[in-house]
Order: structure tokens, then sequence, then C-alpha cells
């Protein structure tokens, strides 16, 4: 009898047939009026970001064995109800640095560097260096401190990336043993904030993180501060956060992560001019959806009684 498993977010069509190609494979959502009845069945579960698996989800689910985590950060997965019951949850860590690392600098450089591109021909030598005077950028990344909170995986490449432009590259992190040998300077929590001209925060998510950044941390960041946040959006205090921007109009906000995602109206960080918000891209490039979706292969080994390469542990 082949296993089933549940598929309840996007995965990349090969890596979906390659699995449904081993087992019996079902599309479906925890909103999906049949999805009570293929939980009570299934032995495999596929996850993205916004499927909750917990405790009471993992009591629907009497024969469950392997939850795969298409992706890095396991916020929404409770690993120890996981290993209470002897499901094994399986990740792919490493699968979105670059891309995350690359979106960092991508929003960096869109307020460092102002510029537009020309539809048209211009017109005479004075419009030709009136367009060029309007594009002066301020500031380049070559004579800023990159300060970096938190220095993993996605930390670590931040700061070869910004040494790469010239930066001088400051970093806090909570293990001691983070970061040596590299070519960085580790800081103190304070420091951090007081000395970054761009700041950049890649912290987990465990829950002593949430509003790591509130009134007090925001308060000793620079005036001018370009100010990202890739990580998690339960990390930021929106309402200091907003405060701070509404109060500092030459910094900049570049969030691509929120609490709640989706938000809406009310979400206090919302047309606000300095703050620029974007909608959980980090990890979207082709190459990464398909590191992420090969989560499969360590599904599929649980299942056939192999030992998984990369498992999370409670």
């Amino acid at each position: 009898m082949r296993h089933l498993v549940i598929q309840t977010e996007e995965l990349e069509p090969e890596c979906a047939a390659w699995l449904a190609e081993r087992c019996e494979l079902v599309r479906s959502s925890p909103d999906d009026p049949k999805f009570d009845s293929l939980l009570t069945r299934a032995d495999g579960l596929v996850v993205r970001s916004y499927t909750v698996v917990d405790a009471a989800f993992l009591d629907r689910a009497p024969k469950l064995r392997v939850v795969g985590r298409a992706g890095v950060g396991l916020d929404s997965i409770d690993l120890p109800a996981c290993a209470e019951r002897g499901v094994r949850v399986v990740h792919t860590p490493g699968a979105n640095t670059q891309a995350v690392v690359e979106l960092v600098f991508a929003m960096v450089l869109d307020v460092l560097r102002p510029r537009v591109y020309l539809p048209r021909p211009v017109m005479g030598m004075d419009a030709w260096r009136s367009a060029r005077r309007k594009l002066i950028a301020p500031r380049q990344l070559g004579d800023l401190t990159l300060g970096i909170l938190g220095f993993g995986r996605i930390g670590s490449r931040v700061a070869e990336v910004g040494r790469a432009f010239g930066m001088r590259v400051i970093y806090f992190d909570i293990d001691e043993q983070a970061g040596q040998g590299c070519d960085a300077e580790r800081v103190s929590r304070d420091e951090l904030f007081e000395q970054s001209d761009v700041l950049s925060v890649h912290v987990d998510g465990r829950p002593d993180n949430r509003h790591l950044l509130g009134t007090a941390e925001f308060g000793r960041l620079k005036p001018d501060v370009i100010f990202v946040n890739a990580s998690r959006g339960f990390v930021v205090d929106p309402f200091a956060c907003a405060d701070f921007m509404i109060g500092h109009p030459k910094a900049q906000a570049l969030l691509d992560v929120h609490e709640p995602e989706p938000f809406d109206a009310t979400y206090p960080l919302v047309e606000i001019k300095n703050v620029h918000l974007t909608p959980h891209i980090g990890g979207s490039t082709a190459p990464a959806n398909l590191a992420m979706s090969w989560v499969v292969r360590d599904v599929w080994r649980v299942l056939d009684g192999q030992e998984p390469e990369f498992e999370a542990r409670a």
C-alpha cells in the first residue's frame, strides 16, 4: 500500500511529480472540507510558510510520520510536539540564503542609488545635465558601516557581500561562537544599533525574539539609518518602527516580512513615505524555490525507512 502524503502549499512541479511517483500525493489545505479525513490517514505532510503544525494539528494526524518544510524557518512547526509523537521534521537549510542576501542588497541599493531608465531621447545637453544632477546619490555603500543582527547562514553571507562592497561590517549574535574567524567585527548589541548606517536583521524564530526591536532599540539608531528586516515579521514592533520612521524622515525601513501576512489597512507601517514593504519575497527566485521544494527527497527517505539528510531537532 502506497504512503499518503498531503501537500498543503506550493511545490515546484518536478519535485511534486518526483514524490508522486513514489507515494500517493494529494494537494489539500486545512480550509479544504476534505482535509481532516485525509489527515487521519496521512503518513507524510509537506508544508511551506503558512501551515501551522502544532499539538492540536498533530492530534488529528494519528498516522503521521514526517513533516517536510519546504524552506528554512520552522516557526510554524511545534518541534517538541512532533518529537513527543515520533513525527520527524525535515527542512532545507541554506536553500534560500543567496536569494535573501540578493534581495537585501537590491533593496538597499534601491534607496541609496536613485536611478531612472530613459524611455526616449534626451533633447539637448541642458536636459541631460539636469537628469544627471537629480540622480546624484548622497552616499555610497563603500563608505558605510553595515550592522548585522544575527550571524547565522544568511547574516554571515550578508557580511561577505558587504565586505566585497568595501563596507565596514559589524555584527552581534547571542551565540558568542558565531562569526569566529570571519572578516567582520563583533560588537555589543548597543554598539551595533548606534554605529550601523545600514542595519540588517537575520535572527531566528525563537519566541524570545518577539519584538526584539522596540522603542528602546529604534531610539539608538542613527537618524538616517537604512533598516532592513528579511528575517521574521514578529521581531519588529511595528508601532515603534512606524514612530521612528515618521520622526526621522531621512531614515529608511525596508521590510520584507510582516506580522500578520497578509496585512491590511490597520498595519501601522502602511503609507509611510520612508517605509518600503515587499510581500515576503526573500526566497522568491526560481533556483531557491526549486531547492526548497526538494525537501520531498527527505520526506521520502523517512517514509522509506532511510535517514534524512536535513532533520530538524527540538
